[in-house]
């Protein structure tokens, strides 16, 4: 009975001043020590939470046992991811190593214009004078980044160089990403039910139709950029081989061609270069057949396909997405590609909740007039009868 009391009388964490602002302090000092582990923190649970269907399939073939099926999922996802994006970033950077020495070769010695930008129609005259005068000579290129407010090339070579460090950093980002996901595959039950109960104390009735959009709208975005960029990748890969680019460059254009799918306008930009490349190299009916072909395909993508993979239920519109993008690649580097329109995602959603309830608001009130406006008019209508037979 004593023990019945005194658990009935306990109260809120934050009912005393003092202990709300301890609980605010701790959130600060927390965010403070381990604020560097927040990207692959928020990159193993959108993981978590785009697999979990599976994941959950994989525990019920295991018999319920997390941590046999928490096990399996990570090395599943090993294999699936972490070497993949080893292997891709290892080719990257063996390709961005010579376009370095390449630039700072052209800032060395200068070089003459290539053949293919002087056979351009139309531009390639106005691009040879330009080419001369800012690359054509000694520090030129050193020069032109000057004016346009960029770093020195001696600057950018060094970057590149130090993405070998970086790769490094991406590796143990790698491997933190899986431990936390190991976790959140192991105890998923215990942290989705602790999630509801305080779901339900900040949002009351609203939880339930946020964390019913919130999962599918987070998988569909993750899952619809993946799919439309690996797809575009492979695809236009595959067209600038037919059209008469060496394997290993048509390579090379297919990955950075889906790696600039996930921004948008990225793939149309990719391959309108490359046809003009094409074109100045005197392959001009080529040039012509991959614009023309690439145009449809990324009109189709854009207008059909993307719209019903991207954005589920909450259809985030192009401005957020390119936002999302753009400040996540910013802030938190390749994770941000993923990161960012997850999160622009989640604002659309609670902001459309915020106008959903006022939209309710306005409706109840507007069916409160209707009905106030309908009885006046049955109590007229009564008054009236009443009246006639007196009349």
């Amino acid at each position: 009975m004593n023990v019945k009391h005194s658990a009935a009388a306990l109260k809120p964490l934050t009912y005393h001043p003092v202990g709300k602002w301890l609980i605010i302090s701790l959130l600060f000092a927390g965010v403070f020590f381990f604020h560097q582990f927040f990207a692959p923190g928020l990159a193993a649970i959108i993981i978590a939470v785009v697999t979990w269907p599976v994941y959950r399939e994989l525990l019920r073939m295991t018999g319920g046992r997390s941590i046999s099926s928490a096990t399996i999922a990570i090395i599943i996802i090993t294999l699936l991811i972490v070497l993949p994006v080893f292997w891709l970033g290892h080719y990257l950077l063996f390709e961005f190593h010579g376009l370095s020495n390449w630039l700072v070769q052209l800032n060395r010695y200068g070089s003459a214009t290539p053949e293919w930008i002087k056979n351009l129609p139309l531009v390639g005259h106005q691009l040879n004078e330009l080419w001369l005068e800012y690359l054509g000579k000694e520090n030129g290129l050193n020069e032109l980044l000057q004016l346009a407010g960029l770093q020195r090339v001696t600057s950018f070579a060094n970057y590149i160089l130090s993405l070998g460090k970086q790769f490094a950093s991406i590796g143990f980002h790698l491997l933190f990403i899986l431990i936390i996901l190991f976790f959140l595959y192991k105890d998923g039950k215990k942290l989705q039910s602790n999630l509801a109960k305080v779901g339900h104390i900040m949002f009351l009735d609203r939880w339930e139709r946020i964390s019913g959009v919130v999962p599918i709208m987070i998988r569909s975005t993750v899952t619809g950029m993946v799919i439309i960029a690996i797809g575009e990748g492979i695809v236009f890969g595959l067209v600038y081989w037919m059209v008469g680019i060496p394997s290993s460059t048509a390579l090379t254009l297919g990955i950075m061609t889906g790696i600039f799918a996930l921004i948008p306008g990225g793939a149309p930009l990719s391959m309108t270069m490359v046809s003009l490349y094409l074109v100045g190299s005197g392959l001009v009916t080529q040039g012509i057949i991959l614009f023309s072909w690439g145009t449809c395909q990324l009109f189709i993508v854009d207008k059909t396909i993307r719209p019903r993979l991207v954005g589920g239920p909450a259809k985030l519109p192009f401005l957020p997405t390119f936002f999302g993008l753009v400040g996540g690649l910013q802030t938190m580097g390749l994770l941000g590609l993923f990161i960012g329109p997850v999160l622009m995602a989640l604002l659309l959603v609670i902001w459309r909740e915020w106008v959903h309830d006022e939209e309710h608001v306005k409706m109840e009130e507007k069916i409160v007039g209707l009905r106030k406006g309908a009885q006046k008019k049955t109590t007229l209508r009564r008054f009236m009868q009443r009246k006639r037979p007196n009349a």
